[in-house]
């Protein structure tokens, strides 16, 4: 039995929201490790099971994921040390054994899920474009009515998402991401450390040119500020603060 038929036959089941992580890579532009962004999995996971959910983490590839450094709040750079949520989540030995053992997109079932959301990191950018389960997972959950989200550079996946009908699920849609002010201020700042030339840039793309080239309205809030923006059942988050803001418009989407 399904979990989507334990739920009608116990009425006061939880239900499931399949939050899906990228990969480990290997950045192109510079050779790094990426990986995926704590908050943008922590931040909305405490605000699911705050609401009653049941969260099950995925990733394309399946088994141990890694975060950005930079996102760890016990980092060296101390960039992500106020983030407690992280922390915890990170201190908490059964909710860390979810990380190091995802299942894969492939695996997720329609019907076992309420809405898929999918968290960024610097990986998605790198990776996302061979993650063919995930386009596809992406647009079943969108065409099914369900709600549909992605996060910061997670909204990667809106960059090869098409419908059944061929158009990008993007198109004409009102969306925000990762915004070129903020790549802008990332590039800016690993060029004032001499981490990079300046004219070698962080990311090999752009969200918000690739998604205003398939059509989407995109919008942002500004540098750094928490937005999430839903149009019908699809919601996108802003960037790495946006998480919570991101996990309650699920939320509200959804009825709870």
């Amino acid at each position: 039995m399904s979990l989507k038929d334990a739920n009608s036959v116990n009425p006061q089941a939880k239900k499931w929201i399949a939050l899906v992580i990228a990969n480990p890579a290997t950045s192109t532009t510079t050779g790094w490790p990426v990986g995926f962004w704590w908050s943008e999995l922590s931040h909305p996971y405490y605000v699911f099971v705050e609401h009653g959910y049941e969260v099950e983490i995925f990733s394309p590839d399946g088994g141990a994921c890694v975060a950005d450094a930079m996102s760890d709040p016990n980092d060296a750079s101390g960039y992500s040390k106020t983030d407690l949520i992280s922390q915890g989540f990170i201190h908490t030995p059964e909710l860390m054994a979810l990380v190091q053992h995802t299942r894969k997109v492939s695996d997720i079932n329609l019907n076992d899920f309420e809405a898929i959301v999918v968290a960024g990191g610097q990986a998605p950018m790198f990776s996302f474009d061979k993650a063919v389960d995930l386009h596809q997972k992406f647009v079943e959950f969108y065409e099914a009515g369900k709600v549909t989200a992605a996060l910061c550079h997670g909204t990667a996946v809106l960059a090869y998402a098409k419908l059944s009908n061929g158009e990008y699920l993007v198109k004409g849609k009102t969306v925000t991401g990762f915004a070129n002010v903020e790549e802008d201020f990332a590039d800016n700042a690993v060029w004032n450390y001499g981490l990079l030339p300046r004219d070698q840039h962080i990311m090999p793309w752009r969200i918000e040119d690739k998604l205003k080239d398939l059509g989407a309205n995109f919008i942002q809030a500004g540098l750094w500020r928490s937005f999430a923006v839903r149009d019908g059942n699809l919601i996108t988050g802003q960037q790495n603060f946006s998480g919570e803001a991101t996990a309650q418009a699920v939320v509200a989407a959804l009825g709870l």
